[in-house]
């Protein structure tokens, strides 16, 4: 069977909740998040994940998705690595979307990019190290990340460019799984947040 990817986002925040870009500042999980984050690992533990034995589990060093792996029940077998970083927002770290358009009418993350941060090439660039790895091996892979860089980790798995990320929304604790279809690579499950419900 050929590797898929399972891609936890981390809970809620207090500056997701707000909107605010949250790239490199470490803002810990609200108790909404910690809850959310034990949600999905008791649905991991059961039909048709079974806890996924077997699975490589990495981790951005990031605190919320540390901890977000951590109760889920996957932070004693999860490897930390840079490569799962969000988005560095650079000048734009901690504002809204609709702040930054106040100031720069018609900004679009995705088409624009932020000054004195990463580039969407650089966050292309790591999220293809990203699916390098999972599909280096005879295994499934977990990973445990950031919205923006996980909508890149989905464009990239298709083969499309990083912008095609603007199309598919990720919500906090969300499970999403990249697989494939005839052969070519595809979006088994997408956003799927029904254990929260």
């Amino acid at each position: 069977m050929a590797p898929r990817i399972l891609l936890a986002r981390h809970g809620q925040t207090q500056w997701s909740l707000s909107g605010k870009h949250t790239g490199r500042t470490d803002i810990p999980l609200l108790d909404e998040g910690r809850h959310g984050a034990k949600l999905l690992g008791e649905r991991l533990r059961h039909e048709p994940w079974n806890g996924l034995p077997g699975v490589e589990v990495r981790t951005s060093p990031l605190a919320r998705a540390k901890e977000t792996c951590e109760i889920a029940g996957f932070g004693d077998r999860a490897q930390e690595w840079d490569a799962l970083m969000e988005f560095d927002y650079g000048a734009y770290e901690g504002m809204t979307p609709d702040e930054i358009k106040a100031a720069r009418p018609g900004w679009l993350i995705w088409r624009d990019g932020v000054p004195e941060g990463e580039t969407l090439a650089q966050i292309a660039a790591r999220a293809d190290e990203v699916t390098a790895w999972a599909r280096s091996a005879d295994r499934d892979v977990l990973v445990f990340a950031h919205g923006h860089l996980l909508r890149v980790l989905g464009a990239r798995w298709l083969g499309l460019e990083p912008s095609f990320a603007a199309r598919i929304r990720l919500d906090p604790t969300s499970l999403s799984i990249l697989g494939w279809a005839y052969g070519e690579p595809a979006i088994e499950r997408w956003n799927d947040t029904g254990h929260l419900g």
